[in-house]
C-alpha cells in the first residue's frame, strides 16, 4: 500500500491551494518555504554599487571626484538655504542701503521727525500765517493766539530737523476738513515753512521735508509717517522724534509709541505750550481722548472710528500699507492688547 501524505483538513486542490506554498521535500517528509524573487529595485542599486566599486578600481581618481561633487553639492545646498534667509531678514529687516540706494531718494537718512498737524490753512496770501481766520478752526479751537501755536509746531520741527543731518522731517494729516477743500493738514504746514524760508533752514532741510497726507487721527499720524519713512527711505527709522502739544505727550509717548511697541529710548516727544485761552479746554478733551485710546489703542472701535470717518469728508483711498509691506499686520490688527505680530524694530 502506497504511503498517503496529508496537507491539511483536506486532500481536496481547494484546501490545498489554502496554505503558502511550499517545497516538499520527499526524503526528510519536510515541507519548505520557496524563496521569495529579489525585487527589481534591489537588484539595480546592488548592480549600481558593483558597477561604481569595479570603475574606481579600474580609475582611482574617480573616487576623489566623486567625494568632491557630493561636498560641492552639500555646499551648494547649505549656500541657498543660508542666502534664502539672508534675503528674508532683509525684506523684513533692514534695507540694504549699498544694494538699494539708488531705488528711493533718502537712503541714507536714518531717523523720523514727524510733526502732526491739526488744522488747514485756507488763505491764499502766505502773509496771515499767524492770523485765525487764515486757518480753518473748529469751534473749540476758536481761540486767540490758536494760529501762532501751529506755527511753533512747524518752526519746532524744522529746528529738530536742522540739527540732525540724518533726519527726515515729515508734516502729517490729512484732507480733514469738508469746508475747507481738497487740501490736507500736511501740505498745509509745508506751504507755512516755505513761507518763512523755513526759518532760516532753507538749505539744510527743505530737500528733505516731505508730507504724508491720509491721517485722520493721532495714532495714524504716527503709524503713517513711520510707512510714509520706509517709502522714502528703504528702512524704517532708528528714532522717531514727534513734535506736538506738551499735553499730548503721554498720548503719544505712552499710548500710540506702546500700540507700535517701538522702543521707548529710541523715541523722544518735543511739545510746545497751547493758548493759554484754550488751555483748560485743551485739558479736559485731552483727558476724554485719552481715556478712548486705553480702551482702543488702534482705534479701529466705537468713537474713535466715528471720528476717523468724520475726518475723511473725501473718502481718499489710504495707500498704506503699500510702501511698508513688513508691517501689514499692523494695519489690519484691532485689539485691546500690543499687537502680537513680528515688527522690524521691536525685540
Amino acid at each position: 500500500m502506497k504511503p498517503s501524505y496529508s496537507f491539511g483538513a483536506s486532500n481536496s486542490p481547494k484546501s490545498f491551494q489554502a496554505y503558502p506554498r511550499r517545497d516538499f521535500d520527499l526524503e526528510s517528509g519536510i515541507a519548505k518555504r520557496s524563496r521569495k524573487p529579489k525585487s527589481n529595485l534591489l537588484r539595480m542599486i546592488k548592480s549600481l554599487g558593483n558597477r561604481i566599486q569595479h570603475c574606481v578600481k579600474l580609475h582611482p581618481l574617480l573616487l576623489l571626484f566623486l567625494i568632491c561633487l557630493s561636498i560641492g553639492v552639500a555646499a551648494l545646498i547649505l549656500f541657498s538655504v543660508y542666502d534664502g534667509g539672508v534675503r528674508m531678514v532683509s525684506s523684513y529687516g533692514v534695507v540694504d542701503r549699498n544694494a538699494d540706494r539708488d531705488s528711493y531718494p533718502f537712503a541714507s537718512l536714518r531717523n523720523l521727525v514727524m510733526v502732526a498737524g491739526h488744522s488747514v490753512y485756507t488763505s491764499s496770501s502766505c502773509e496771515k500765517v499767524d492770523k485765525e481766520d487764515a486757518w480753518y478752526l473748529e469751534p473749540y479751537q476758536k481761540h486767540p493766539g490758536q494760529a501762532a501755536t501751529f506755527v511753533t509746531h512747524i518752526e519746532r520741527g524744522v529746528e529738530i530737523a536742522a540739527k540732525d543731518d540724518a533726519a527726515l522731517l515729515v508734516f502729517s494729516g490729512g484732507e480733514t476738513r469738508k469746508d475747507a477743500g481738497p487740501r490736507s493738514e500736511a501740505q498745509s504746514y509745508w506751504t507755512v515753512a516755505e513761507s518763512k524760508q523755513w526759518f532760516g533752514k532753507r538749505d539744510s532741510v527743505r530737500s528733505r521735508a516731505l508730507t504724508e497726507e491720509h491721517a485722520r487721527d493721532s495714532f495714524e499720524n504716527l503709524l503713517f509717517s513711520v510707512c510714509r519713512f520706509r517709502e522714502l527711505t528703504g528702512t524704517y527709522p532708528h528714532n522717531i522724534t514727534v513734535v506736538g502739544y506738551d499735553f499730548k505727550e503721554e498720548r503719544f509717548v505712552h499710548l500710540h509709541r506702546s500700540a507700535i511697541r517701538f522702543p521707548e529710548f529710541r523715541f523722544l516727544y518735543s511739545g510746545t505750550a497751547s493758548s493759554q485761552n484754550s488751555r483748560e479746554a485743551a485739558l479736559k478733551g485731552e483727558a476724554m481722548v485719552r481715556s478712548q485710546f486705553q480702551e482702543d489703542p488702534y482705534g479701529c472701535l466705537g468713537a474713535l472710528t466715528r471720528k476717523k470717518l468724520g475726518r475723511d469728508p473725501f473718502h481718499r483711498s489710504i495707500p498704506y500699507p503699500n510702501g511698508c509691506p513688513e508691517i501689514k499686520g499692523l494695519f489690519s490688527y484691532c485689539g485691546t492688547a500690543p499687537f502680537p505680530g513680528w515688527l522690524p524694530w521691536a525685540k
